[in-house]
C-alpha cells in the first residue's frame, strides 16, 4: 500500500476524532490508528525495497550501456582495422573510429547521467515521504503521550479533591 495513502489515511483519522471541549485534545479511535500505524511499518519496507528495485535498474541500464559501449567500440576497431589495411584512407579510417569511440563515450555517459537524475529524483521523492510520515507518527506520539500526561493529571486531582 502507497505510503502516502496510509498517510492521508492517519490525518483523517485524527480529524473524523471527537475533539475534547475547551482544549486541544482529541479522542481518537486507538485501534484504528494503531492499525494504520502497523500498515506503515509495513509500507515503509515495501517503499525501501522499490527504491532498491530502481537501483538495481539503474545500474542494469548502466551495465547496459557499458556493454553496448565496448561492442560499439569493438565495430570501431574492427572497422578501423579493416580501413588501415588500404594505404589511401589511413588517416580516414583513424578518424572515423575515434568519432565512433567518443559518440559510444558520450552516449553511454548520457545513459549514466539520466540513469543518475532518475534515481535522485526517485530517492528525493522517497525520502520527502518517508520525512511526512515521520512527522505524523512523531505528531501522534506527541499528542498520545500529551493526553496520556493531562489524563493523569486529571485523575490525580480528582482523587487529591
Amino acid at each position: 500500500m502507497d505510503i502516502q495513502h496510509l498517510v492521508d489515511r492517519l490525518e483523517q483519522a485524527l480529524n473524523e476524532s471527537t475533539r475534547i471541549p475547551l482544549s486541544a485534545y482529541l479522542l481518537v479511535n486507538e485501534e484504528k490508528v494503531y492499525s494504520l500505524l502497523d500498515q506503515m511499518r509495513v509500507a515503509v519496507p515495501e517503499e525501501i525495497k522499490r527504491a532498491n528495485r530502481v537501483e538495481a535498474e539503474k545500474d542494469r541500464i548502466l551495465a547496459q550501456a557499458k556493454e553496448e559501449a565496448e561492442r560499439i567500440r569493438e565495430l570501431a576497431r574492427q572497422e578501423a582495422g579493416e580501413l588501415v589495411k588500404r594505404d589511401a584512407i589511413v588517416n580516414a579510417a583513424q578518424h572515423r573510429a575515434e568519432n565512433i569511440v567518443e559518440r559510444a563515450r558520450r552516449d553511454a555517459e548520457a545513459l549514466r547521467q539520466d540513469a543518475d537524475v532518475y534515481i535522485v529524483d526517485v530517492l528525493q521523492r522517497l525520502e520527502q515521504d518517508l520525512a511526512r510520515t515521520m512527522n505524523v507518527v512523531r505528531n501522534g506520539l506527541e499528542k498520545v503521550q500529551t493526553e496520556q500526561v493531562a489524563a493523569q493529571q486529571a485523575a490525580q486531582q480528582a482523587e487529591g479533591v
